[in-house]
């Protein structure tokens, strides 16, 4: 699996693409520019179970992992090759319980 990212959440230009910053679309923090560092959080946070059904081929649709006071939510957007976008949650759409994850592996 991988993180691919979306152009509907920046509002600048990106491993992701063309900026294409929905009106409703939360957007993403600019200092996030590695593509492979945003994967190995994915990795991590699906094997610790922070996943949410449903299932689609191999893969869960949403992962959630949690940066210092943020919760990130991933979303599948292709199931044949296990690509993700991501986008920042308000506090109000956290999911109740997070496993955790080690301090080493959070970074």
């Amino acid at each position: 699996m991988t993180y691919v990212g979306s152009g509907e959440h920046k509002s600048y230009p990106s491993f992701a693409g063309r900026p294409r910053l929905r009106a409703d679309a939360s957007k993403c923090d600019p200092k996030f520019t590695d593509p492979e560092e945003i994967t190995g959080w994915l990795r991590r946070t699906i094997e610790c179970g922070n996943i949410g059904a449903p299932w689609e081929g191999e893969f869960p649709r949403y992962a959630w992992h949690r940066l210092d006071d943020v919760i990130y939510e991933a979303r599948l957007v292709n199931q044949e090759l296990g690509q993700y976008k991501g986008y920042p949650l308000d506090p109000d759409e956290w999911p109740e319980r997070l496993n955790e994850i080690s301090e080493d592996d959070d970074r």
